[in-house]
């Protein structure tokens, strides 16, 4: 099987305490290094075994132009003027950004995959399996593995680089997706391959 590793919104916004959503990591929550730990990881042992990572990122155009807001999710998003394109809360947290050559995939919906350039670039990849991680559980990693299951992949999360912004939403997304694929942690999928 060919494997692909999808980094879903790594993103100052999300993953940084001074980030404006709390949908990925709960404000003070205790777990946040270890979260970000592991997306370091799970990055660092797929560059290492040449891996290829497709990094996702949820991004809205200035002045949120365009956006749907048929959702509380989205329109809470635009109401505090967050993940607008340019701005520091949609950059790529330290540490975990992209190295060149890296494919990186901007969308604006929940499913990582709806009108964006994911599958294409999946396809260029000609791989089968996917090692998905991001934040928020609940809300991107969910709704991509489903979506990716529905289109034949082989669906395998690192749950130990993912988090919600409630532990127990956390837990039953990964329970959601035991349904359709691997639940791991970045060593079992990654960094104990031969």
């Amino acid at each position: 099987m060919s494997t692909a590793v999808l980094a879903l919104h790594y993103q100052n916004e999300v993953l940084h305490p001074d980030g404006r959503i709390r949908l990925g990591v709960a404000e003070g929550a205790p777990g946040r290094e270890a979260v970000i730990a592991a997306a370091g990881r799970l990055l660092a042992a797929a560059r290492r075994q040449a891996i290829p990572l497709v990094h996702v990122r949820i991004a809205f155009p200035a002045g949120y132009a365009g956006v749907a807001q048929n959702a509380p999710i989205f329109r809470n998003v635009v109401a505090s003027g967050a993940m607008q394109e340019g701005s520091w809360g949609a950059a790529f947290h330290d540490g975990l950004s992209p190295l060149p050559g890296e494919a990186v995939v901007t969308h604006n919906r929940v499913n990582a995959f709806f009108d964006s350039d994911l599958e294409r670039v999946l396809a260029g990849l000609a791989v089968d399996r996917l090692i998905m991680a991001g934040v928020a559980t609940n809300s991107v990693v969910e709704h991509s593995a489903r979506h990716a299951a529905d289109m034949g992949f082989a669906v395998a999360v690192a749950a130990d680089a993912c988090s919600a912004g409630q532990p127990h939403l956390h837990r039953a997304a990964l329970d959601n997706i035991a349904l359709l694929g691997e639940v791991s942690t970045v060593a079992d999928l990654l960094e104990h391959r031969p």
